[in-house]
């Protein structure tokens, strides 16, 4: 609840560092598979929500408590990514980690339906690797954290009309790369 986030913050503004447990512990599965979406890596995904709470503990005295905690928490997230992605000098993800990744997993009755669903896993993640991060981005919002369009709007702090835009063309050019990869 926004309340409770913000009453722990300004408990962590006030230097109450066992707030920052209470934070930590509602919210960091989601930074982690926030960050995997992005990053395609379970290591990687693991530093970067570690450091996002390290970077709410230091940034806690500037922080608006007029706004919700999450969409703040989340665009540090979100920059920790692109900075992660920036220093490997690519603006793409490595192979997503299969074993961490429950919303990729498809129903396995036969040894004929694993092969279709193993070729496809591996042609959906060399696509989402081949996508831009605001188009990854958007994609694992929507599909993979099943969030609507709204709740990305507040997150993203950008008009509904945007997320249904980007959404859009994100979902062409990754049908279009999953295309070409027949």
């Amino acid at each position: 609840m926004k309340d409770n986030d913000n009453m722990l913050m300004h408990q962590l503004k006030r230097g109450k560092v066992k707030a920052l447990a209470g934070l930590v512990e509602k919210y960091k599965k989601q930074a982690y598979f926030l960050a995997l979406g992005m990053v395609g890596n379970s290591d990687d995904a693991y530093d970067i929500s570690q450091e996002a709470f390290l970077r709410v503990y230091s940034s806690a005295k500037t922080f608006d408590e007029q706004q919700r905690f999450f969409p703040w928490f989340y665009s540090i997230v979100a920059n920790l990514c692109k900075n992660a992605l920036r220093k490997r000098r690519v603006h793409a993800a490595r192979t997503v980690d299969m074993d961490d990744v429950d919303y990729l997993l498809v129903d396995k009755t036969t040894p004929e339906s694993e092969l279709v669903a193993s070729d496809e896993k591996r042609r959906l993640t060399e696509a989402l690797k081949k996508l831009g991060f605001d188009d990854r981005e958007i994609i694992n919002l929507n599909h993979f954290r099943m969030m609507s369009y709204d709740e990305i709007a507040t997150l993203l702090n950008i008009p509904k009309g945007t997320v249904m835009s980007r959404l859009y063309y994100a979902r062409k050019r990754l049908a279009k790369l999953m295309e070409e990869s027949k």
